[in-house]
């Protein structure tokens, strides 16, 4: 949610990030008439409230002659409060709705546009030539088969279409990968957490993901719940409507299964476990002061890229389009790990300022002098199950083995290869 007052002092500013976005920048223009329709309409009911109270204290001021005329008064001046005040809210509730429709505004250098308009910021590590080294890669699925790591025939017939089970090496490498960023997440300041992946409407809605990202999401009707698709959403929601000090940033790590209907998405990514409807992750998530949005964000990068070291994956890092940022974020980096069998980079981290948008929405605030104002949140990906895909492709040997990084042997009991089961 954008802060209306600043709104008002900057509508260039706003359309401009509209723009950027290829988004409606009319909206801009229809919040700032439904706000000054709202203002007006709140003028009227509290100018008339005052006069009705000032009215009803004269009612034992008057005369016998002259009281039945003022009761007379006071009530129609009732009645007509009743009217302005429906009128005020009715207005209210009217901007708030068109309120919530307008995307937090970008920052400054946000490369302008579509998905496809990113920036790509850096190169990390080499790529792997097959070829030279004498064989065709097999991909992550074949791998996860010949290994016994990864079920997808018996997690479809269980569940249906991008379902699986993670067995055996599989399972013990993801919590291998999970814990490892865990433990580098508490070693830089975060408390670790296991958060609620079942959420009400007010949080779900007050992170922003029941704008765009409404038909990728989990509803239990029933309940009025939603499931999860990162812990970001929990972790928001953790200090709604308090007033909390971020003189040092508040910094959790949520592990958490997450849940992704995928809507839209047929066809993309369908083999093996690119694209699925579960899968586990741990998630960086900071409260900050505005001033700090920047730099936090900045560190949030630095840490996603020392995990991405920890497993050994040649990377690239993406400053995401406006366009496809999604609703809360301001600015979001992306880490696409090299995925050789289809040639192509693949997202495995993304990291967003969010600036005081979700704050604002959840009432998240700290002192400052004078009063009180919205914190910042940050939020970015640590290790997620995807990352397998990478990790086995990449690291695949001629045989059909696949070396286990050297920073998650220690979680794997020091096993340093993972052979195929005959």
């Amino acid at each position: 949610m954008i802060d209306l007052r600043w709104l008002r002092e900057n509508p260039e500013a706003a359309k401009a990030s509209q723009r950027a976005r290829e988004a409606d920048e009319g909206l801009v223009d229809r919040i700032i008439t439904l706000d000054e329709s709202r203002r007006t309409a709140l003028s009227s009911f509290e100018q008339a409230r005052a006069e009705q109270k000032e009215v009803s204290r004269s009612v034992g001021k008057a005369s016998p002659e002259e009281r039945p005329a003022v009761l007379a008064r006071a009530k129609a001046l009732a009645d007509h409060v009743k009217e302005l005040e429906a009128s005020a809210n009715e207005a209210a509730a009217e901007l708030d709705g068109v309120q919530l429709e307008l995307e937090n505004i970008v920052i400054d250098g946000v490369p302008a546009g579509g998905a496809e308009s990113f920036e790509v910021l850096k190169h990390v590590g080499g790529v792997r030539n097959f070829a030279a080294e004498g064989f065709t890669p097999l991909d992550h699925l074949d791998l996860g088969e010949r290994l016994r790591a990864i079920d997808v025939k018996r997690g479809a017939k269980v569940s249906g279409a991008r379902f699986y089970y993670m067995t055996g090496v599989g399972a013990r490498l993801e919590l291998a990968l999970l814990m490892c960023a865990m433990d580098q997440a508490v070693s830089h300041g975060f408390v670790p957490m296991m958060t609620p992946t079942l959420v009400g409407p007010a949080t779900m809605g007050g992170t922003g993901f029941l704008g765009d990202h409404a038909a990728e999401v989990y509803h239990l009707e029933e309940d009025d719940l939603y499931l999860t698709g990162t812990s970001e959403v929990a972790l928001a929601g953790y200090h709604a409507d308090e007033i909390i000090d971020v003189s040092a940033p508040l910094r959790y790590a949520g592990w958490s299964t997450c849940y992704r209907r995928e809507a839209g998405s047929h066809g993309r990514d369908t083999r093996g476990i690119i694209r699925v409807h579960q899968f586990n992750k741990v998630e960086m998530f900071a409260y900050v002061s505005q001033e700090e949005s920047e730099a936090g964000h900045e560190r949030l990068l630095a840490w996603e890229e020392e995990m991405l070291a920890k497993v050994e994956l040649p990377y690239r890092v993406i400053d995401v389009a406006a366009g496809d940022l999604g609703s809360s974020a301001a600015r979001k980096f992306d880490c696409e790990a090299w995925l050789p069998t289809q040639e192509r980079w693949m997202e495995v981290t993304s990291t967003s300022n969010c600036t005081t948008f979700q704050a604002r929405r959840l009432g998240i605030r700290e002192r400052i002098e004078g009063g009180t104002r919205p914190v910042a949140t940050l939020n970015g990906t640590l290790a997620t199950t995807r990352w397998i895909v990478a990790m086995l492709e990449n690291h695949q040997q001629a045989d059909g083995s696949v070396r286990v990084p050297e920073a998650l042997r220690p979680y794997m009991g020091g096993l340093e290869v993972l052979e195929p089961v005959a």
